[in-house]
Parts: C-alpha cells; sequence; structure tokens
C-alpha cells in the first residue's frame, strides 16, 4: 500500500546508527603481536591467504548497507562463504588460463541499464561510447579516490563474473547426457507394477530388545569416516538468574498507579502557597494529554479508536466505561494500566474508499504519470460524473486509480481513525455520511471518495506502567548469582548440587562449534562461546556473564577435540543405524517360505498379506507403509509371479510377489526426456561443481579469533 501509507499522516523517525567497533581488537590484544594490522590472516584456501582487514571491511559495510536488519554473525558466514568461493574459482581460472580482456568488459558494461542509458557515456549518435566511458573513469581517478575504489571493486564483479561464465560453460559442455538416458528417465516414471507383500515392520520388535556396543559404533564409524568427521567443539552447562519484578514489585506499581487519582499538594514558588492539583480522574481535558506524559510510559494517545483496538481481554470493560469513569489499575501483558474515558463520537473510524488521480509533480512522484495537475482534475472530475451517473466505481477504480496498492480492491482502505490521513482527504471523510461520493485534492493528486461505512470510536486516557523490577530486586538477584558464581568456582565439581541447592534449573548447551553464537535456552551469547575456546579455559572452569536483563553462570564440561567422531559422541547418530540393521536381521530369519502365504504364516501374519498397485520408481509408496524405494526397484526387476527374497526398506522387511506389470510402450524418441535430464544437470552444475572443489580442498578458518 505503498501510496496509501504516504497518503496516511508521516512521522519523521529519528534513527541513530551506531559505528560498528570491527577494530575494536586493538583493546584485546590481537594487534600486540608482531604482526601489523595489514599482515593479519582470518584464513587460507589452498595456501592463499584471507586478509583480515580485507574481510571485516566487507563485512562492517554489509552490515551498514543492511542498516542493522540482520545480525553480525549471518553477515560473516555468508561473505566467508563467497570468499571461499571466490578464492577457489580464481585458483581454477589461473589453472586452466582462463582469462577476460577489457574489450569483454566493455561488452559487458555496454549492456548495464545504468552505464549504457547515461547520456555523458553516449556518442553523437546516441550509442554506448568506450572512449567516453574511459574518459571518464580516467578523471574520476584523478579527482576522487573514493569513487574510482568503488568503481574498481565493481569492474572486479564483472571479471569474476565473465571468468566464471567461462568456467561454467566449460563444465556444462562436458556434461553429457544421452537418448538412453531418456530412455530410462521415461521408463523409471511411467513403468507401474502391481505387487503383494508381506512386511515385518521396524517397530515390531522394542528398542530396548537391541543391545549396541561402543565397539560397533566404533567399527561404522571407521567405516564411514567423512560422514563423522567433527570439528573443534564444546559442551557447557549454565545456569541463569533473571532479572524479574516480583510480586512485591508489582503491587508497589499498582498502588502507584491508583495513587494518581488522589489529589496532590505541590508549593507554588511563584504564589508562595500550596496548590491543591486534581487527581487523574479530576483532571481537565485540556490538561489529561500533559497528565498522561508526565506519568505514564507510554504518551497520550489522542486517536478514537473502534472496540476491536481495545485489549481483547479488557475491549468489553473499556469500550462501555462512562464518560469521566475510571477503570483499573489492570494488567495487561507486561505492563499494568489504569485507563478513563474521556469522549464518545458515532464515526471515529471510516471505512472509505478512493480512486486517486496523479499529476506531474504530485506525491509521491512517478516519472510514468505525464498528466498535468489540470488534466488529472478534469479526469477525476469526469470520473465523479460517470459515478453519480450509475457508474460502477469498484469497476472505474480498477481502470483508472494510480493507487496500485488498492485499485484491484476497487480503492478500498479499510476503516481509519481521525488524523491517519493528510488533512484535505480526514476533513472530508470524517464530516461526510455512509454513501457520500465526493472530491477532494491533496498534494498525491485529486481523489474520487466513497465513504462505505462508520463505526463509532472511544477516546481513552491510558496511564502505563511497564512492569520492571525494582532496585532491590535487582540487588537481591545480584547478590544471589555472585554467592553461586563465588561457591562453583571453589567447588567446580559440586557445580549441579550447589545450583540446586540455591533454586537454579542447571541448563546444557553441547556441541558448540567455534563460531556458535545462539546459546539453547539462552539466546544469542557470543561472548560465552568465546570463552569456551579460549586457550587457557579449562574444563571445569567456571565464568560469570551480564547478559540483558540478568546474568549467566556457566561450566565448561568437555572439549570435543577435531577429528573422527568417539563412539560415546557418535552413538546418537549411530545407534539407530546399527539398531535397525539388527532388526532387520532377526525379522529376515522369521520370513521363510517359496509362497506368500507360507511367509506369512511364519512371519505371525498369515491374514495380512497386502497389495499396492501403481508402484514406480518415480512413485514408490506402498499403502500405509509410506515410500520403499528398495521395494519399487526390486519389484520393477522380479519376474512376474516370482516370490522375492527378503528385502531390507526403509520402515520394515518385505517380501513381494509381482502381479502385474505394465511396461509403458515405447517413445519414437526421447529427446524430451533427455532435454529433462540435461536441464536438471545444467541447474545443478554451479552448485554441485562448487561443493565438490570445497571438499577437495585445504581451507584454515580462523573466524572464530575474531568475531
Amino acid at each position: 500500500m505503498a501510496v496509501l501509507e504516504k497518503i496516511r499522516k508521516r512521522t519523521v523517525f529519528l534513527i541513530l546508527v551506531i559505528g560498528l567497533a570491527l577494530f575494536a581488537f586493538v583493546i584485546s590484544g590481537i594487534f600486540s603481536r608482531t604482526k601489523t594490522p595489514d599482515q593479519l590472516v582470518i584464513g587460507e584456501v589452498n595456501g592463499d591467504k584471507i586478509s583480515y582487514l580485507e574481510f571485516s571491511s566487507q563485512v562492517e559495510n554489509t552490515l551498514r548497507n543492511m542498516g542493522g536488519s540482520i545480525g553480525q554473525a549471518y553477515v560473516v558466514n555468508a561473505l566467508w562463504q563467497q570468499t571461499i568461493q571466490s578464492k577457489i574459482l580464481d585458483q581454477q581460472f589461473e589453472k586452466l588460463g582462463i582469462s577476460v580482456g577489457k574489450d569483454q568488459i566493455l561488452s559487458i558494461i555496454s549492456k548495464v541499464p545504468q552505464y549504457a542509458q547515461n547520456p555523458q557515456f553516449l556518442d553523437d549518435k546516441g550509442v554506448f561510447s568506450p572512449a567516453k566511458f574511459g574518459q571518464v573513469i580516467a578523471q574520476i581517478k584523478q579527482s576522487n579516490p573514493t569513487v574510482y575504489k568503488q568503481w574498481q571493486q565493481e569492474e572486479k564483479s564483472y571479471f569474476d563474473t565473465a571468468k566464471r561464465e567461462i568456467y561454467l560453460s566449460l563444465i556444462r559442455a562436458g556434461l553429457g547426457v544421452t537418448l538412453k538416458d531418456g530412455e530410462d528417465a521415461y521408463h523409471q516414471e511411467n513403468d507401474k507394477v502391481t505387487i503383494k507383500y508381506v512386511t515385518l515392520p521396524y517397530s515390531s520388535i522394542p528398542d530396548e530388545q537391541i543391545k549396541i556396543s561402543d565397539n560397533e559404533i566404533q567399527d561404522y564409524v571407521k567405516a564411514h569416516k567423512k560422514q563423522y568427521q567433527q570439528k573443534d567443539m564444546r559442551n557447557l552447562q549454565f545456569v541463569l538468574a533473571s532479572e524479574v519484578a516480583s510480586p512485591e514489585d508489582k503491587k508497589a506499581i499498582e498502588q502507584d498507579l491508583k495513587a494518581l487519582n488522589n489529589p496532590r499538594i505541590l508549593y507554588n514558588n511563584q504564589t508562595q502557597k500550596s496548590d491543591t492539583l486534581p487527581g487523574f480522574s479530576q483532571v481537565p481535558l485540556k490538561d489529561i494529554a500533559e497528565f498522561v506524559n508526565e506519568n505514564s510510559d507510554t504518551p497520550f494517545d489522542s486517536l478514537y479508536v473502534s472496540k476491536d483496538k481495545l485489549p481483547v481481554n479488557f475491549a468489553d470493560t473499556l469500550y462501555n466505561l462512562s464518560i469521566g469513569e475510571l477503570y483499573g489499575p489492570y494488567q495487561d501483558g507486561n505492563a499494568y494500566k489504569y485507563t478513563r474515558m474521556l469522549s464518545k463520537i458515532p464515526n471515529g473510524e471510516v471505512r472509505a474508499s478512493h480512486i486517486l488521480i496523479a499529476y506531474q509533480g504530485s506525491l509521491p512522484g512517478n516519472d510514468a504519470i505525464t498528466r498535468t495537475k489540470e488534466e488529472a482534475k478534469a479526469k477525476a472530475e469526469g470520473i465523479l460524473a460517470q459515478i453519480k451517473a450509475g457508474g460502477d466505481y469498484t469497476a472505474l477504480a480498477q481502470a483508472n486509480s494510480d493507487d496500485a496498492s488498492n485499485a484491484q480492491n476497487g480503492g478500498d482502505l479499510d476503516f481509519f481513525s481521525r488524523g491517519m490521513m493528510v488533512q484535505p482527504f480526514n476533513d472530508y471523510v470524517f464530516h461526510a455520511k455512509v454513501g457520500d461520493i465526493g472530491l477532494v485534492e491533496t498534494n498525491f493528486g485529486f481523489h474520487i471518495i466513497k465513504i462505505t461505512d462508520l463505526r463509532e470510536g472511544v477516546k481513552l486516557a491510558t496511564i502505563t506502567r511497564n512492569i520492571e523490577p525494582s532496585a532491590a530486586t535487582r540487588d537481591a538477584v545480584y547478590t544471589k548469582i555472585t554467592e553461586f558464581d563465588a561457591q562453583a568456582i571453589k567447588n567446580p565439581k559440586e557445580f549441579a548440587a550447589l545450583a540446586q541447592k540455591a533454586g537454579y534449573d542447571v541448563l546444557p548447551a553441547n556441541n558448540l562449534e567455534a563460531l556458535a553464537e545462539d546459546i539453547p535456552g539462552l539466546g544469542d551469547n557470543r561472548p560465552l562461546v568465546k570463552w569456551a575456546f579460549e586457550k587457557d579455559t579449562k574444563v571445569g572452569d567456571v565464568r560469570r556473564f551480564d547478559i540483558k536483563d540478568g546474568y549467566i553462570v556457566a561450566q565448561l564440561t568437555k572439549k570435543i577435540e577435531a577429528g573422527l567422531a568417539s563412539p560415546s559422541e557418535a552413538r546418537a547418530q549411530v545407534a539407530p543405524i546399527l539398531i535397525k540393521e539388527k532388526k532387520a536381521k532377526q525379522l529376515i530369519e522369521k520370513m521363510k517360505g517359496s509362497s506368500l502365504e507360507q511367509v506369512a504364516q511364519a512371519a505371525g501374519e498369515a491374514n495380512n498379506i497386502q497389495q499396492a498397485e501403481g508402484v514406480s520408481i518415480k512413485n514408490p509408496i506402498l499403502p500405509g507403509q509410506g515410500a520403499e524405494g528398495s521395494v519399487a526397484g526390486a519389484a520393477l526387476v522380479l519376474p512376474p509371479n516370482k516370490v522375492s527374497k527378503p528385502i531390507v526398506g526403509d520402515n520394515g522387511v518385505y517380501v513381494i510377489q509381482v502381479i502385474q506389470k505394465d511396461v509403458a510402450p515405447a517413445l519414437p524418441n526421447y529427446s524430451s526426456y533427455m532435454g529433462i535430464l540435461r536441464n536438471q544437470k545444467l541447474n545443478r552444475a554451479s552448485q554441485d561443481l562448487f561443493s565438490a572443489l570445497e571438499q577437495t580442498a585445504e581451507i584454515k578458518d580462523d573466524r572464530a579469533m575474531y568475531y
């Protein structure tokens, strides 16, 4: 609702941008080494160093450009991946001798609209001139080094993109797909079978009956080393002491609010007498805004609102208050409120539709609109005449309104309160009746406005006090957690017992990687993770951290070194796999026989021979069992009426018999299927290529030293 939002009364927001202290590491000692700042390295790719200063500059610029809408950790990770990819590809370009000339880059630039359509880069015929472009760049180099540096970065991106496209073209050229591949894809999709089967699900054997030893897990991990290589990780346990308002704090807030209705006696320095000031219920209307603002954590709201805009749990009570009546104090969310009814009006909110006819120079500014103000007025008057003559308002709005945010809805603006629209618009709608249609001019153009509905509105004065802990409560929280911290440091092995005695819950935070930021049960706490990975931090060490609205005391419980996972570390992942394998062997032993009936009898499933129709490689669904690709694959190669050997599936063990096999008829040409396969390969080429290159690259990642 772009235009609508600008029609609504605009409020000026002051945005204070606080600079990011990315170079505060001077204090922490990073620069105290023999290396100068420009020699600091944050990582390597196959021996090529990644400059910390260059990387941190990218991070800082990205965060500044995003205006704080994304967290630092996300930006660091995204830029790191981008940097790694760029390094690896640069190495590939060099190895293959891929280069791009200036002429190729100028050809690319000539197709970029911001340059191709810029008059200063065009020749007499209106065509992009490389010579003129070069002259401008040379002038910028001399007159504005900062802008020239930005241009160099942009120019590099053009070079990189061009080289990457050449490289990927070479890769794509080698992605062969044959007609035979297309034929196979066709049959995988269209060959179907109908089967009967007997199944024994894995769930028929309780997991508790299957024992998995550490040696079995270790053997499995060694056989699958790539899958179970792990990074340096840390395990922690911590207690959280939150600064939360006590029942006494809440009672005090409630009493303070109630006291606002008592008359106050203040000494007047000018008259040198004591003045009696009225309480909340008696404050004159002209002074009510000042009274609320002096005593409330939220400012006075002068808008009339309908019942559905009031707090859900109190809407009926507040809406039905008499003029001047008070309600409260009452708790609404994380605040106590005290409310006084000021006034009620029948049209507190209005629902209206509008057809906007903008003109050249009207807000918000649309270069596509070339009509003059006079032409816009004439058009608006013509549309108004059509409507009054019986024309369809909705259809005319859809065909003519320049407010694209609501034109297709017939110009409907929904309900809005007084003061939410610019003055001329506001004045008209809040003095009109339902059904009125009129023409109004604003800085946005000419509006044909139709009043469609009204709602009664109330104006309330509400004093709000946020529920916050008192100084005494904060002091008590601090004293208690400090005492626990001291005891835990003195007796680290008793951390859990001491926490229980103090009434704290001990929370785990396991398998934290060096760049982790989010702590389960705690949220973002990068300093805690950095402490856990410091060289001087030993298992058992305890430390207190100040956090927003409280404190945590954490203990390092385990250091997990990079390398192959130990049986205890891999058990959670590997045990279910081995349990399934052992269950499969036990179930296979039960499924004996030369016919389905014999197998069912032996398995204890005599009356449970099931059937599945239309099973294919692309659709391997068995009713009640789910997807079973192994079963579908076996069925399509099994001769009709032959009973299979037991098949280990995803959900159980199966013995099947093919009842009917429908082989799709041959096609005269499989080029369409071949084309689909080729497109799939081409679409995956870039991603799969980089994944493969990254897996074989030697990457050193020292980001945790700096972030």
